[in-house]
């Protein structure tokens, strides 16, 4: 499958992390999705039911890693993933955490965890 749909950046203030002040402060993540779906019902009809509700995806996203805390962004990530799995007509989904203010004791740009996940 070729065709897809991104959503890069989606900012959320939320509490990932190991240590116990990640747990009490939120920090900034950021995602990213690249969903994979047949696009062509929705190129022919021009109506918004034959394909997914970005806008609506990107809140739910948000919601979720808002709303939920998880020690590792890997299991954020997988928990990202499973939802865009719910959505129908999704074949195949990358999700990627950013973690740009990770404690990290060095310079460093960001840290990112990606997961690939088929239906």
């Amino acid at each position: 499958m070729t065709d897809r749909i991104e959503l890069r950046g989606i900012e959320v203030l939320a509490r990932h992390g190991v240590l116990e002040r990640e747990k009490v402060e939120p920090q900034l993540f950021r995602v990213d999705l690249t969903v994979f779906l047949s696009l062509a019902a929705a190129a022919r009809s021009d109506d918004l039911a034959d394909t997914i509700d970005y806008g609506r995806l990107a809140q739910a996203t948000h919601d979720l890693v808002e709303s939920e805390s998880h020690q590792l962004i890997e299991t954020l990530a997988e928990r990202v993933a499973q939802l865009v799995l719910a959505e129908p007509g999704v074949e195949r989904v990358l999700v990627t955490i950013h973690k740009p203010d990770a404690p990290i004791p060095l310079q460093f740009e960001d840290v990112a965890v990606t997961v690939d996940r088929p239906r």
